[in-house]
Parts: structure tokens; C-alpha cells; sequence
């Protein structure tokens, strides 16, 4: 069965099986390897992106899932590194090793496209179930709080 999925604004029709992973279309077929493979579960976050505007695990959404939706991934959230939270990101000095920052800014992304103003506590709770093997979690949130900020007074 041919799948239609909308990815990033272009249209890619695709005879793959519709029960392959969401984040291997990506990945291997489309070749846009900024979502990362972590846990394979939907735990830790890593291949994050946005199934018509909402985050989803792409490890655990199907091909078929996507069928006729929009997906976002990290190449998609802005094309010059100039979306709020990639500023925010640089600006706090927050990634270290780098692996998981794909999904924490798809995460943050959908935070902020719901609550612009997100106290600590709701950005604390938004950002949860995200893993950063390195520690980062304080320049994350306060990147969060910054970028907020600044979508604020654009």
C-alpha cells in the first residue's frame, strides 16, 4: 500500500511496509538522521517530532500512522537555525554531546506552540520523560524559559 506523508512541507509518497517505524522512513529512506535512534521504546525522547503539531516517539509511530499527516522533525523547525529555541539553545550553551537536543527541542517546541508562557514547573513537567545522557537539564530548562521569552516579545 502506498503511504502520503507530508514531511518538513514536501510531499513523499512512499510503497514502504506501512508498519515500518516512522523514525527509519526518516532516518534510512529519507536520509534526515537529525532525529535520533535511543531506545527503541518511546522512553527516552531522542526521535521526538511533530505528527501534525503534536510530539510523537518516532520509534513508535508506524509509516502508516503518518499516512496523509504532517511531520515536523528537527531539519523542519527552522531551515537557518533561527527558531527561538535554537537561539535559546546556543544561547545557554546546552548541548554537550548533542544526541538527545533533537527531541528536548521537539518537546519544547510543542510546549511552547500550546503554553507561550510555560512556568518552571510546566516546562519541569513537559519535559519529563526526555533523557540527556549528559546532564544538561538546567541549561535545557532555562533555554526553554529563554526562548519562551523571546516568542513572547516577537
Amino acid at each position: 500500500m502506498s503511504n502520503t506523508i507530508t514531511i518538513n512541507g514536501q510531499v513523499h509518497s512512499t510503497d514502504v511496509d506501512g508498519d515500518m517505524p516512522l523514525l527509519w522512513f526518516l532516518r534510512d529512506t529519507l536520509e534526515l538522521t537529525g532525529t535520533k535512534y535511543g531506545c527503541g521504546m518511546g522512553l527516552c525522547g531522542s526521535c521526538t517530532v511533530h505528527l501534525d503539531g503534536t510530539a510523537v516517539r518516532s520509534c513508535l509511530v508506524t509509516v502508516g500512522d503518518a499516512n496523509g499527516k504532517q511531520v515536523t522533525t528537527i531539519e523542519g523547525l527552522s531551515r537557518d537555525g533561527t527558531h527561538p529555541l535554537q537561539i535559546a539553545w546556543l544561547k545557554n550553551n546546552v548541548p554537550q554531546c548533542g544526541y538527545c537536543q533533537p527531541g528536548q527541542m521537539m518537546t519544547a517546541a510543542d510546549l511552547l506552540a500550546n503554553n507561550p508562557d510555560p512556568s518552571m514547573a510546566e516546562i519541569n513537567a513537559a519535559m519529563e520523560g526526555n533523557i540527556c545522557r549528559c546532564g544538561t537539564y538546567k541549561r535545557i530548562r532555562l533555554a526553554i524559559a529563554d526562548a519562551a521569552k523571546q516568542m513572547k516579545g516577537a
